[in-house]
């Protein structure tokens, strides 16, 4: 076990909780340790339910591209805890990781708090210690109470698409998601929104009014063509390649980044050279997000041209992007292997899949006692009239027995959980 594996275990026993929204704890913890959050670089502060990290990534590609120092704030992570902290430009080392979590909870004590929460002050201190030009912050659940929420006068907001997830503590309905989410608008500052169905919008739109708080919209995707895509910002036209990652609705999140770029003018890039923005977009990486694999023991269990194909997406939403990205490949089976918490609605995910699927495997999420049973998941893959459908013990397991109904498929494609996502990862690139 590496030695930060250690002390966050330690971190993560210090509230009864695994999420408690409420800005109290951290407030109480970041004047302890000298307020390194009113320290920071420009900060694009993000929320959403999908996008945000496609939307983040894009946004950090394109002001490297510009040669700006980034930082980058995101959770949660798919392999190892680092991946949440970057500090210009770099990953932050084991070495870094330790001392800084030593220090902030010897500062912290025995005081109530968070996971979350301490490791987002952590994050703060490091990112006000290392010089960069912006920050890209994103939220970890909701955005009104979530620990990220203590900056007064980021650069810009941005609100990715939302749709139902989290209503445990978010809300049951969009409306009410929409309005934690709308939390991180800050009066006189730029919120940048991505297009949202008419509930979200008008709710987003009701909280900035009150607050005054500037709302922007006015861009969208006009044309998809072969070598690319066209989008309008205000009366300005560009025309720029596909992004990086795969997906017709990754042009709504490059659309939004590049949006957000020329809005909130962070000092040298202000979103005008097409250049920057195309060598951005291109550059981009996100993991799990339609991750084409290539190398590991589950791709050499497949026979020759299957492609091993990863994504993270657990909600509707991200099905629903899912299916249309599947509904534009060549013809050819895709099967699909399918491990998910047990707080989400299998039945519901698979829905709007299911037609683009010829076989089905459940499996379980090994050390998430909170995951449906395969035998759940085949059960809703069967009420989808998803047919063959199996419950399998593991991933291995799941490959063999698709295998055995489609012997030569197109594709094999694992979604449902970001948990089993990064366990995948960790043996397979």
């Amino acid at each position: 076990m590496a030695r930060s594996d250690a002390i966050l275990a330690r971190l993560g026993k210090l509230h009864p909780k695994v999420i408690d929204l409420s800005l109290g704890r951290i407030t109480r913890l970041l004047e302890k340790l000298g307020n390194p959050h009113l320290a920071l670089p420009p900060v694009i502060h993000l929320a959403g339910t999908n996008g945000k990290g496609s939307t983040q990534a894009y946004l950090r590609a394109i002001y490297e591209a510009a040669g700006l120092r980034v930082h980058c704030s995101t959770s949660p992570h798919l392999v190892r805890f680092h991946e949440r902290i970057t500090l210009a430009g770099e990953m932050i080392s084991e070495h870094a990781l330790c001392e800084l979590l030593e220090e902030v909870e010897a500062v912290n004590g025995n005081e109530p708090i968070t996971f979350f929460e301490i490791t987002q002050a952590s994050a703060f201190l490091a990112f006000a210690r290392i010089p960069a030009d912006v920050l890209i912050l994103e939220t970890g659940l909701g955005g009104r109470a979530d620990a990220s929420n203590v900056i007064d006068q980021p650069a810009a907001t941005v609100i990715t698409p939302i749709s139902l997830d989290h209503q445990g503590f978010l809300g049951d309905t969009i409306a009410k998601i929409a309005f934690e989410k709308a939390g991180i608008m800050k009066p006189g500052v730029t919120s940048i929104l991505a297009p949202q169905t008419l509930d979200a919008f008008n709710s987003l739109v009701t909280h900035a009014n009150t607050i005054n708080a500037p709302v922007f919209n006015d861009f969208d995707v006009i044309e998809e063509r072969e070598d690319g895509f066209v989008m309008r910002v205000g009366k300005e036209t560009l025309t720029l390649p596909h992004p990086a990652l795969p997906g017709r609705h990754q042009y709504v999140n490059a659309a939004t980044a590049i949006a957000t770029v020329r809005k909130a003018q962070i000092q040298g890039c202000d979103g005008k050279d097409v250049n920057i923005l195309a060598r951005g977009l291109q550059n981009a990486t996100w993991p799990a997000r339609l991750q084409k694999l290539t190398s590991g023991p589950l791709c050499e269990a497949l026979p020759t041209k299957c492609e091993l194909i990863l994504d993270g997406g657990h909600n509707i939403a991200a099905a629903e992007a899912i299916s249309d990205w599947l509904s534009h490949q060549s013809d050819g089976d895709t099967l699909v292997l399918m491990g998910m918490l047990d707080n989400r609605d299998a039945k519901a995910f698979l829905k709007p899949l299911a037609s683009h699927i010829a076989a089905f495997a459940g499996v379980p999420i090994p050390g998430e006692h909170q995951a449906h049973k395969p035998e759940t998941l085949r059960d809703a893959a069967l009420a989808c009239d998803i047919s063959p459908s199996y419950a399998c013990d593991d991933l291995q397991q799941a490959i063999n027995s698709l295998l055995s109904s489609y012997p030569n498929p197109k594709q094999v494609l694992i979604l449902g959980s970001l948990y089993l996502a990064g366990l995948v990862l960790e043996n397979h690139a």
